[in-house]
């Protein structure tokens, strides 16, 4: 799951090593710099179980797929998902959990296309923006990443990786700490609270109340 920052500007991490939704997605363990504290970055997101028209048969093969992807299995999973798409082509989620390979794999243009599939079935799919939107960040395009983070909370509000996600891109790369306060509450609220999170916060509620004393200094 899943870096420049100011020298007083605590480094961000997901929480769990491992966010798997049920029938969704895994990514690697977090990364350490040498001092051992975690390399900030943004979270990939899961798919909830297929939908009911899809036979029982379908959900098992889709299961074990994300089973073997949470192991670390890569090329197993993309064999599997792949397997999966053959005969049930038309589920957004399979191609989002492609795309999250292909990332880990270091390959953009196959995430891309891979998202690009899953959005061609669900233009508002939460899980396809959220993947777009790291996948944007990592390539410098914080604008157009916001964007895709945007539509994904606009479409599904609950959504809370993107959240989490915004967070991030708002304090370490546009440096909006309002925004991304905001944003990690929100995550916060959603998720039932995280130790970790509420550090940070605290932290980004003294900067900001500090940004506004000295903004309020110099009128």
């Amino acid at each position: 799951m899943w870096l420049q920052r100011y020298t007083s500007l605590p480094m961000r991490l997901l929480i769990p090593a491992t966010i798997l939704v049920v029938a969704g997605c895994a990514s690697s363990e977090p990364k350490s710099t040498a001092a051992g504290k975690p390399v900030a970055e943004e979270v990939s997101g899961g798919q909830a179980v297929p939908s009911p028209e899809i036979p029982a048969q379908a959900q098992t093969l889709f299961e074990q797929a994300v089973a073997v992807m949470a192991s670390g299995d890569f090329l197993d999973a993309e064999l599997r998902l792949k397997d999966f798409l053959l005969r049930y082509p038309a589920f957004p989620g399979v191609h989002v959990n492609l795309a999250i390979i292909h990332s880990q794999n270091g390959n953009d243009e196959a995430a891309q296309a891979a998202i690009d599939e899953a959005l061609a079935l669900n233009p508002e799919h939460p899980a396809a923006l959220n993947q777009q939107g790291m996948l944007l960040r990592r390539n410098g395009k914080f604008i157009e990443a916001e964007a895709a983070y945007l539509k994904a909370v606009t479409a599904s509000p609950d959504y809370a990786l993107a959240h989490y996600n915004l967070g991030v891109l708002n304090e370490l790369y546009l440096q909006r700490l309002d925004a991304a306060l905001q944003h990690f509450e929100i995550y916060q609220q959603l998720t039932g609270g995280d130790k970790q999170v509420e550090k940070w916060i605290a932290d980004l509620r003294r900067r900001v109340a500090a940004n506004q004393r000295t903004a309020n200094v110099a009128e």
